[in-house]
């Protein structure tokens, strides 16, 4: 086993310093320039490494150990985007842009794929192949790893395993979960627009009252997943926004909705998808308004492969910092757009806990008082180090 620690022990405070810099500059959807080019800046440094940029509308990054070399090929991915939330952590290098903040920790996530693809690129002779390090833009709600996919990362090498992983402040140091099957819900964000006649709050009757029909369709369209879905498959069905009216005594043209559907099945997303088109429909004619549905944005839902989860597992096992590997839990309603990526390739994304040793509680992902533990940096990195270092030495029997 390839001994990574001196090397992520040396590099660690260049890392942190790298993960407060992103933290300070929280870049949106699509918008992560800055942080692409403070990847860019690391990357292009570094031996045996083959640089591209521009990827997924301009911001996404993809950089190739041993791109001439043959034999197999390994992606590691990161997300670079953050969250529409203004940050409340006090910490020094705390949000310098109101309204965004990196809540999900994937300032974590980019320098920690920094850090490893500076160890591996140090141990480029020992790795009979490639490994592609992706640095991609807008998780969180615009699909960029269907772009970044779209763009060809998993090709010209075709990729034979995918590997994530984030941050979990469920999980204390030193946890690893790594499950096989399916670990994270498809996700559907869905608008709602509703209009009508408005009017005077005092005379209803003629008016088309879009309020009272949104407010029909938030509460009645529950019985979809209660009552016209199969109990046995969990299905989440929100609204999360209701936009409309200006003042106490008009009743508004207009009210729009926005919300989010979540399940672990395809076909039940797509059953649930179309209950509430009916349902929208139908309750928009019983208030005499108009109504048009539209989704924004789809994402499948993540399946580890079970053979490569058993193989991070027991690369997981050589790392003397790791101290638990969990391979029983509950899968979560949350989506991941790694699976865009598992569509494609066997694929593996994994938690690194972040929770301090002994605490109670940690601040949860996206909430304003999140912030990536730096203590969990060392420990990400070599397990996306042991990950190749497992894939090409040590998996006979997964060929």
């Amino acid at each position: 086993m390839l001994d990574f620690k001196p090397i992520i022990d040396e590099i660690l405070p260049k890392l942190v310093e790298l993960r407060h810099d992103i933290h300070s500059h929280p870049e949106l959807a699509f918008e992560e320039h800055h942080t692409a080019e403070l990847v860019l800046d690391a990357l292009e440094q570094l031996p045996n490494i083959a640089v591209r940029s521009g990827l997924a509308g301009g911001t996404g990054v993809l950089a190739t150990l041993n791109s001439d070399k043959p034999g197999p090929c390994v992606l590691l991915r990161a997300d670079m985007d953050a969250l529409a939330m203004t940050e409340e952590t006090g910490s020094p290098y705390q949000s310098k842009t109101d309204g965004k903040m990196h809540s999900c920790g994937h300032d974590g996530n980019s320098a920690c794929l920094v850090g490893a693809a500076q160890v591996l690129s140090r141990f480029a002779d020992e790795i009979p192949g490639k490994v592609k390090f992706c640095f991609q833009p807008a998780e969180e709600c615009e699909g960029g790893g269907k772009r970044m996919v779209d763009d060809g990362v998993l090709e010209n090498p075709a990729v034979d395993m995918a590997f994530a992983l984030h941050g979990c402040p469920a999980n204390e140091l030193g946890d690893i979960v790594v499950v096989s099957g399916t670990t994270q819900a498809a996700e559907t964000s869905f608008d709602i627009e509703l209009t009508g006649r408005g009017g005077h709050a005092a005379r209803p009757h003629n008016t088309d009252d879009v309020l009272t029909a949104a407010a029909q369709i938030v509460t009645g369209s529950q019985v979809i997943r209660s009552r016209l879905i199969d109990p046995v498959n969990p299905v989440v069905l929100s609204f999360c926004q209701i936009d409309g009216g200006s003042t106490y005594n008009v009743l508004p043209e207009t009210c729009k909705l926005k919300g989010t559907v979540r399940s672990f099945c395809e076909k039940t997303q797509e059953a649930v998808l179309e209950s509430l088109r009916q349902y929208v429909q139908t309750t928009a004619n019983t208030f005499g308004v108009k109504a048009t549905v539209n989704l924004a944005c789809t994402y499948p839902p993540m399946n580890n492969d079970p053979q490569y989860a058993d193989l991070v597992a027991k690369a997981a096992e050589r790392i003397p910092s790791v101290k638990k590997i969990i391979r029983d839990y509950p899968p979560s309603m949350g989506a991941e757009d790694f699976a865009f990526y598992s569509q494609k390739v066997p694929a593996v994304g994994i938690r690194v806990g972040i929770k301090p040793k002994g605490a109670k509680e940690y601040p949860g992902l996206h909430t304003p008082r999140f912030d990536f533990n730096d203590e969990a940096i060392p420990i990400a990195v070599n397990m996306h180090c042991a990950v190749v270092h497992k894939f090409f030495t040590d998996n006979h029997e997964y060929k």
